[in-house]
């Protein structure tokens, strides 16, 4: 009788090609193999992300269109201009859906498995997916750097110029404008600037200039202003000039000795000043928007002035830890997509993953507002929420790694013992 022909299971199979091929090379393979499937899927889901986010705001602005001749066209270039900031936004949440979902195929198709029996360990995929971010952080440092910045300075002059107000709906500027201290040659000056003008300009402009004893001295009223080198240049200027004897004979209640204030018109006057049209839009624009090199300047800007710099530092902490965000994004995908396919489908692994993103996001907004209230130091701010992320993350890998094998130990000297 023949004898039965012996079929291969895809176990044994994998155990032939791992002694046919190199390590080393089946690592590399691999390597280049995950990369693919995760860059695709991270695309597909952060173009997915970004057009769903874009339709909303679309949606929620076109109340504006018709008002003052703003026309639709308009709003779509302004929708167009704020697509770095959303991408910047979105990747770390793109990156982890995608990469679940990549995991995921992998996982239902079984090459995980495969990789797995071949020699590869869990901690060694992780290792993989580690160095498949780095290309996606330096994405993130290009965005942060210059294309965000660039996009968010651009988004506010188009919009000052076809609105005539800067930021949005949330700006954050007062009624009142936007309010400046400075250093001056006689003092101290608070500059109040009503309105800003596309190109840099500014309307409605007020200089409060006051002595060292920080006594009124004179307030400077402008009704348009450019800013030169170290300058400002104030046009359609009227000055309202204290007496200094003023408050003194107010105290003594005595008749001033001299007219109490002075009032001159000038057509154009040119004052001293730090201030510049960057420090202009930088209080509108969010710290996280500005480059690194910016935001470093309006820092020294506001501590020059003894002004409050508590939110702009936390913002230089996390651009700084920002690339490090997509590296624990990528590592609480890894335990997630590496689940066995019976522990759930995709399905519920993406939901999964979208619970985890979002729950990130919050904690990370959470940590943001809790920390700037109690005034934590700005490292813990922006470290905290990432360092949780990562640690949970990595013990979840260890444990699907070698949980297994510490509960088989457990039970062996268990039934040694008995």
């Amino acid at each position: 009788m023949p004898h039965p022909t012996p079929v291969l299971s895809q176990t044994t199979h994998s155990f032939t090609l791992a002694a046919c091929f190199p390590l080393s090379s089946a690592v590399h393979t691999a390597r280049r193999y995950l990369a693919t499937e995760i860059y695709r899927s991270s695309s597909v889901v952060l173009m997915a992300l970004v057009g769903l986010f874009s339709f909303f705001a679309l949606v929620d602005d076109l109340d504006q269109v018709g008002r003052g001749g703003f026309k639709l066209y308009h709003l779509l270039f302004l929708e167009l201009l704020a697509l770095p900031t959303r991408i910047y936004d979105i990747l770390p949440i793109g990156l982890l859906i995608g990469a679940i979902l990549a995991l995921a195929g992998l996982a239902q198709r079984h090459e995980l498995v495969i990789l797995r029996v071949s020699g590869v360990s869990g901690m060694r995929l992780l290792g993989m997916l580690w160095l498949v971010s780095v290309p996606v952080m330096m994405l993130a440092i290009v965005l942060a750097e210059w294309l965000t910045p660039a996009a968010e300075i651009k988004l506010n002059e188009t919009r000052l110029t076809i609105t005539g107000s800067a930021g949005g709906r949330s700006s954050g500027v007062l009624r009142s404008g936007y309010w400046f201290k400075e250093d001056a040659a006689t003092g101290e000056r608070i500059i109040n600037v009503g309105a800003m003008q596309a190109g840099g300009g500014a309307s409605d402009v007020t200089l409060y200039d006051f002595t060292p004893s920080r006594q009124l001295a004179s307030i400077t009223q402008a009704k348009t202003a450019s800013f030169g080198t170290n300058e400002l240049r104030l046009h359609d200027v009227a000055i309202t000039t204290v007496s200094p004897t003023l408050e003194s004979s107010l105290h003594a209640g005595t008749r001033a000795t001299q007219a109490p204030v002075v009032v001159t018109r000038e057509a154009e006057r040119t004052v001293s000043t730090t201030l510049t049209p960057e420090l202009l839009l930088a209080r509108v624009l969010t710290p996280e928007r500005m480059s690194f090199t910016d935001l470093l300047d309006y820092v020294g800007y506001l501590n020059k002035n003894h002004l409050t710099s508590d939110r702009q530092i936390v913002a230089i902490w996390r651009k700084l830890i920002y690339p490090f965000t997509l590296l624990a994004m990528i590592t609480i995908a890894a335990p997630v997509g590496f689940m066995q396919t019976r522990r759930g489908g995709v399905g519920v692994k993406i939901f999964l993953g979208i619970l985890l993103g979002v729950g990130f996001f919050m904690l990370n907004q959470l940590a943001l507002n809790v920390g700037m209230l109690n005034r934590w130091p700005a490292w813990v701010t922006a470290v905290a929420p990432n360092a949780l992320a990562l640690g949970a993350a990595l013990l979840a890998m260890l444990g699907m790694e070698y949980g297994n094998l510490l509960r088989a130990r457990w039970r062996q000297a268990a039934g040694a013992a008995t």
